[in-house]
């Protein structure tokens, strides 16, 4: 028996493609509750989720107040599916518990001081940040839209009761840009119910907030990531609907017109099939993002966002990971992508946080005849795409989308990545190829490793050995393994090509010599790189491509090829293939199996390039590669595995720039490939 999500009686006229309606979103709601409130006897018993080994929180050893953050995180977050179903029917019965007795009671208690579920106030605690204050913003978020579902019930006593803990932590420190919106979810659900607040917090707040505005609808974050759409524009449209079009309609506009924005590029994240990407930290809160997807119809004015599209692609997000048994552990969403995976968690996360992912059953929120749940699935830009691909360019936050008609796949790349974290570094993320983490020895997926080989170099930090000759507190073992790149630099698009820069080591310690300059050609099913290289000293390089999971533990089918002009690789695993080209810069291409880095298995194959450059001063080189995957079994043709038609290297441009070249593609377009003044075009 399939131990998942099934969509029973798929309504295939409204919904060809998923088969989910209005009351199919409902199915599941209850079905993911049904599961989690396994771990509840009766409507007096707290919600506690088993502790997950790990990074995650609470360690055996944390205080008695981390345990209540990680019970009140699993009663928020759960609560953005019970809200929404009690909004839909107040007397709601799953595992014979009542929801809206059951979540007014547990809240209740949780915001009453002296009961023994009561959270600690501020004061009590060190003064620090809290989780709490992230939990109260989600929690308000939900009861400034649905303000029916438990607040109503109260007495005006239990509320006096309740309200003191609420303001003492809506009134709290707070940390970073995006946890502003919990304290101002908090502060304007206490406003607009009478209770008194510091209103120039609030305006301070909201102010911080718009601040970080870049365009493109987009909010700078840590760096950019989903966060941007899914507390800058979901959470703060909903903000704007139920309070700050009246008490602040100059923020408020500010907002929507960033979420007007937004919504003119936000498909561009989701596949065909309406696969969401594996990309940025918090993973675990999957499709989060999705709930732009109802917050499009929450907009002052209608939408350019086309109604059935939308809802085939949030549909789409949700069956990626519902309808597979490895999503759950402990019967509730596993702390991962697909299963339960240490790599790609933060410690700020305990086994309640995925219920986050479930923010798009906001749609339940919205009326009957909403264009959200009348209109028909369609599948929007794919159905004109054929075999070609779809760039969106987003120079405010330095991304570009590309849907590939091709493959039925999308593509997040990233150029705008402060540090080495496989969250955002990588070249390219894919839909349909999770990321892998990283792999010291080389070979690592979707990335430029790097191993220096200068025998000065043991500690990766030169200055020192300029400035005084000697090897000061060197360790050999730290410059043994490969690592990634330190940062990404967005340098634009020009004539059709991407320029963007991988920073292999940061100066100031050294200086400019660590640098590959990207210049990038989108084609069906990939892409080509002609990436330049200048690489000061002594070093080794691997450029690898997609991780091939081992699913049910079989090995991905390797072939090599070699040609003329070019040397090829592929791999294959049923459905799922991708080759790498080598035309020029690369002494070998070759393979390795890795354990414990991809999200869908614990063995994975990882095809990359190899070189290696043992010249005191190495000079710069043109590395020109060919990346392709597709989502079938069908043989590589020849013309696939040959898509350049011709190549010109140029030591000098027509434009007076330093090695560049010209690239004839099969069907005959021709891309000059020109990393002019490429420093000065620098943004991050």
């Amino acid at each position: 028996m399939n131990n998942a999500f099934e969509v029973k009686n798929p309504d295939l006229n409204l919904s060809p493609f998923t088969g989910m309606s209005k009351k199919h979103y409902i199915e599941l709601a209850k079905y993911l509750l049904e599961r989690a409130l396994k771990h509840i006897e009766s409507v007096e018993t707290p919600l506690t989720f088993p502790v997950v080994p790990g990074k995650t929180y609470p360690q055996p050893d944390a205080p008695e107040w981390r345990y209540r953050s990680a019970e009140f995180e699993a009663l928020e977050r759960t609560f953005t599916l019970a809200g929404p179903l009690i909004h839909i029917d107040p007397e709601t019965t799953i595992n014979n518990i009542n929801l809206r007795e059951y979540y007014s009671l547990q809240f209740y208690n949780a915001f009453t001081p002296g009961h023994p579920n009561s959270l600690p106030l501020p004061e009590e605690l060190p003064d620090s940040n809290y989780q709490f204050t992230c939990e109260f913003g989600g929690l308000f978020k939900t009861l400034l839209l649905l303000p029916d579902t438990i607040w109503t019930r109260y007495t005006e006593k239990q509320k006096e009761e309740m309200v003191v803990t609420i303001s003492k932590w809506a009134h709290h420190r707070t940390t970073q840009n995006n946890w502003r919106i919990f304290n101002i979810c908090a502060l304007s659900f206490l406003k607009k119910n009478g209770y008194p607040i510091d209103d120039e917090l609030l305006k301070s707040h909201l102010l911080w907030v718009v601040s970080y505005h870049s365009g493109d609808g987009w909010y700078l974050e840590q760096t950019y990531n989903y966060y941007s759409i899914s507390l800058f524009i979901v959470y703060t449209t909903i903000w704007n609907r139920t309070f700050g079009d009246e008490y602040y309609p100059e923020i408020a506009e500010i907002i929507e017109k960033s979420a007007v924005k937004l919504m003119e590029s936000v498909t561009g994240f989701f596949a065909r099939d309406g696969y969401i990407n594996m990309w940025s930290r918090s993973i675990c809160y999957r499709t989060w993002v999705s709930g732009a997807f109802p917050v499009a119809f929450m907009l002052k004015e209608k939408t350019t966002l086309d109604a059935g599209w939308a809802r085939r692609l949030c549909s789409g997000s949700l069956l990626q990971f519902v309808t597979r048994e490895e999503f759950y552990y402990n019967d509730i969403p596993s702390l991962g992508f697909y299963g339960r995976k240490e790599y790609m968690i933060q410690n700020y996360s305990c086994a309640g946080s995925p219920f986050l992912m479930f923010l798009p059953f906001i749609c339940l929120a919205l009326p009957d005849d909403s264009p959200f749940w009348t209109a028909r699935e369609n599948e929007g830009i794919w159905d004109n795409l054929g075999d070609n691909s779809n760039k969106i360019i987003l120079e405010n936050p330095g991304l570009v989308l590309v849907n590939h008609g091709k493959t039925g796949t999308s593509e997040i790349i990233p150029g705008k990545v402060y540090y080495d974290d496989p969250n955002y570094s990588k070249l390219v993320y894919n839909t349909h190829f999770p990321w892998e983490d990283h792999n010291p020895q080389g070979g690592t997926s979707m990335e430029y490793s790097f191993r220096s080989l200068d025998p000065r170099d043991l500690r990766g930090d030169d200055v020192n050995f300029y400035l005084t000759g000697q090897k000061i507190e060197n360790d050999s073992d730290k410059n043994s393994i490969y690592t990634t790149s330190q940062s990404m630099l967005y340098n634009g698009v020009r004539k059709e090509v991407l320029y963007r820069q991988a920073i292999m080591r940061k100066p100031p310690n050294n200086g400019v010599g660590y640098i590959i300059d990207l210049a990038e050609i989108t084609i069906p099913g990939g892409v080509i790189r002609v990436d330049r290289t200048r690489l000061a000293f002594e070093h080794e390089l691997t450029l690898g491509h997609f991780g091939m999971p081992h699913i049910d533990g079989k090995k991905a089918v390797i072939r090599q090829y070699e040609n003329a002009d070019r040397k090829v690789i592929t791999a294959s695993i049923p459905g799922r293939q991708v080759a790498l080209i080598a035309y020029r810069g690369w002494d070998c291409l070759d393979s390795l199996v890795h354990e414990n880095r991809n999200a869908e298995a614990d063995e994975s194959t990882v095809v990359f390039a190899h070189l290696k450059r043992l010249a005191k001063n190495p000079a710069m080189e043109l590395m020109i590669t060919v990346m392709l995957h597709k989502m079938d079994n069908s043989e590589w043709t020849p013309e696939e595995l040959s898509p350049i038609k011709h190549i010109e290297i140029s030591e000098v441009t027509p434009t007076f720039s330093a090695l560049g070249a010209t690239i004839t593609l099969q069907n005959g377009e021709v891309y000059d490939i020109d990393f002019k003044d490429i420093d000065g075009k620098r943004s991050c």
